[in-house]
């Protein structure tokens, strides 16, 4: 169970991870609205425009996945079972939260996971984007 101290912090970092998330999709949301139109432009730069816009479109659901992961994080720490492993029940240590506080296994489960992964055949060892997916929570 955390302490005040300790679900103050998590919150902080959270409610921090949130706002950048929102920013970077502002920026991606604008880059897009000011793009510029086809008028007298060659080939080359419509397809380079495109491509632009379309990299901000994926980057802009991704965020939208990681902005729902931190929502849903909040949610479980106000009720208290932010610590709490989804799939044993066992405690997640606060350590690992700071680091990747959208978590929802604890350590031994998510080894677990991973090498259910690994000895999966191939079609089915497919990413997944889970909660804990390496490419969901930004280096900070």
């Amino acid at each position: 169970m955390l302490n005040d101290q300790q679900t103050a912090q998590l919150k902080q970092v959270l409610v921090d991870a949130e706002r950048r998330v929102l920013q970077s999709a502002q920026s991606a949301l604008e880059l897009t609205r000011e793009g510029p139109t086809d008028g007298g432009r060659d080939s080359i730069d419509q397809s380079n425009s495109e491509e632009l816009v379309s990299t901000a479109l994926r980057l802009r659901d991704r965020e939208q996945k990681l902005l729902t992961k931190i929502r849903e994080a909040l949610g479980r720490l106000a009720e208290g079972v932010i610590d709490e492993c989804e799939m044993c029940g066992g405690p997640i240590v606060f350590r690992r939260l700071l680091v990747r506080p959208v978590t929802t296994l604890c350590i031994d489960c998510k080894e677990r996971s991973e090498e259910d992964e690994r000895r999966a055949p191939p079609t089915e060892n497919l990413p997944t984007g889970g909660a804990d997916a390496a490419e969901d929570w930004p280096e900070s």
